[in-house]
C-alpha cells in the first residue's frame, strides 16, 4: 500500500461497501498514521494529512512516507477495521433505536442462564432477559418468536437490543399490526393494562363516530383478536369502550360482569361497586385479575360487594360505633339506637330500582 493513490482507492472501496462516510474514514486513517509516526520518531506535534485528490501525504516534518511501508500499512489497516466496526455499530444502533416499541421476529439461538438470545439476522442478537419473559411461556432453540424492542444501547463495539414479551405495549403493537384503524389513527388505544400470560384489558376510542372501535378490534368473526390471542399463547384480552364518565368506564372495565350500582368517592378515588351474588366471582375474576386490572385501567380503587355484604358491613360499623360510645346500659343503648338501625336498611333497599335503572 505504498503507492500513494492506492490508499485513496482502498478507502473509497471500503466506504462504498460498508456504507460509511468516506471523509470520516480518511480522518480516522490520518489520526492512526500520525499516532504511529509520532511514536516512532518521538514527535509530539506531528501533523499529517492525506490529500483527497492525489492521495499524497502532507506532513509538517520531513518524513519519507515511501519508507514507512510496514508501519503505514498496519496503521491504515487497523484504523479502517476500527472505524468500520464503529460505523456498523452506529448504523445498527440508529436502525434499531427507531424501532423501539415495534415488533421484530427472530430465532432462539441459545440460552445464557435465564436470558434468551435471539438471532435477529445480519449477525444482530436480541436479548430477552428474565424480567421480560412471560412465566407461562417456554422457548426452544431454533424456535421463531416475535418480541417488542424495549431498549437499544451501545456496549463497547456491539449493540444490545433488549426485547420484551411481557411489556403491555407488546399488545398495543400487535393491535397496530392487525387493526388498520389503529395504525391510521381512526381508533385510539386510550389505556392498556396487562398481567402477562393471563389477561389484558384494552380501552379504545374512535375519532369517527361511524366506526365501532370495539367491533373493529375484534374483527369479523373475531379473526383480528384471535390472531393476537394466538400470538400471546391464549392470553385473555378484554376490549373496553373508553368513556370520560367514570361510572360508565368502571362499568365497562368490569365486563363481562353485570353491575347493579356504583358509588364513587372522588376525593379518595374509591369506587364501591354492587353486584348480584351470581355476578360477584365474575366481577372479581380469577385470583382477582378482573377487578385488579379494572382498577389500574380506570384509576379508581374498586371494591366489589353484594348488597347483603354491604348491609352486614354497615351494621358492623354501626355496632362498633355504638360500642365505642359507651356510657349506658345495653338496654338503654339499644333503645337509643333502635330507630337508626331500623332506618338504615331502608335507603339501601330503596336504591335498588335506581341502581337497576343505571345499569340498563
Amino acid at each position: 500500500m505504498s503507492n500513494q493513490g492506492e490508499i485513496l482507492r482502498y478507502i473509497d472501496s471500503i466506504a462504498r461497501d460498508k456504507e460509511i462516510d468516506k471523509e470520516a474514514l480518511i480522518v480516522a486513517v490520518e489520526q492512526a498514521v500520525a499516532a504511529a509516526l509520532s511514536k516512532k520518531y518521538g514527535i509530539d506535534d506531528l501533523e499529517i494529512r492525506l490529500d483527497r485528490d492525489s492521495g499524497n501525504w502532507e506532513c509538517n516534518y520531513e518524513i519519507d512516507m515511501e519508507q514507512q511501508g510496514r508501519i503505514l500499512a498496519q496503521s491504515v489497516k487497523q484504523a479502517i477495521i476500527t472505524r468500520v466496526r464503529e460505523a456498523e455499530r452506529d448504523n445498527v444502533y440508529g436502525e434499531y433505536e427507531q424501532k423501539i416499541g415495534e415488533i421484530v421476529s427472530g430465532t432462539v439461538q441459545r440460552f445464557e442462564g435465564d436470558t434468551v438470545i435471539v438471532n435477529l439476522g445480519r449477525n444482530i442478537e436480541g436479548i430477552l432477559p428474565r424480567a421480560e419473559k412471560v412465566r407461562t411461556e417456554s422457548y426452544n432453540v431454533g424456535e421463531r418468536i416475535r418480541a417488542m424492542i424495549l431498549e437499544v444501547k451501545k456496549v463497547g463495539p456491539r449493540v444490545k437490543v433488549i426485547l420484551s414479551r411481557a411489556h403491555k405495549d407488546l399488545v398495543r403493537a400487535l393491535f397496530e399490526l392487525e387493526v388498520p384503524e389503529i395504525a391510521d389513527g381512526t381508533i385510539q388505544v386510550r389505556r392498556i393494562e396487562r398481567e402477562p400470560g393471563y389477561r389484558t384489558k384494552l380501552a379504545v376510542d374512535s375519532a369517527d363516530t361511524k366506526v365501532d372501535c370495539v367491533g373493529a378490534c375484534v374483527g369479523v368473526r373475531g379473526n383480528r383478536i384471535k390472531s393476537i390471542i394466538d400470538e400471546l399463547n391464549g392470553e385473555r384480552i378484554d376490549i373496553i369502550r373508553w368513556n370520560d364518565d367514570s361510572q360508565t368506564l368502571i362499568q365497562n372495565a368490569l365486563k363481562p360482569a353485570e353491575i347493579a350500582h356504583i358509588e364513587l368517592d372522588p376525593q379518595a378515588r374509591k369506587a364501591l361497586v354492587l353486584v348480584a351474588e351470581d355476578q360477584q366471582s365474575l366481577a372479581i375474576g380469577r385470583k382477582g385479575q378482573n377487578v385488579r386490572l379494572a382498577s389500574k385501567l380506570t384509576g379508581w380503587d374498586i371494591d366489589i360487594m353484594t348488597r347483603a355484604e354491604l348491609e352486614r358491613t354497615v351494621e358492623a360499623e354501626d355496632k362498633a360505633g355504638t360500642d365505642a360510645e359507651g356510657g349506658g346500659t345495653a338496654s338503654e343503648t339499644t333503645g337509643t339506637d333502635a330507630p337508626d338501625h331500623a332506618a338504615q336498611p331502608a335507603p339501601t333497599e330503596a336504591s335498588a330500582p335506581e341502581a337497576q335503572g343505571n345499569s340498563d
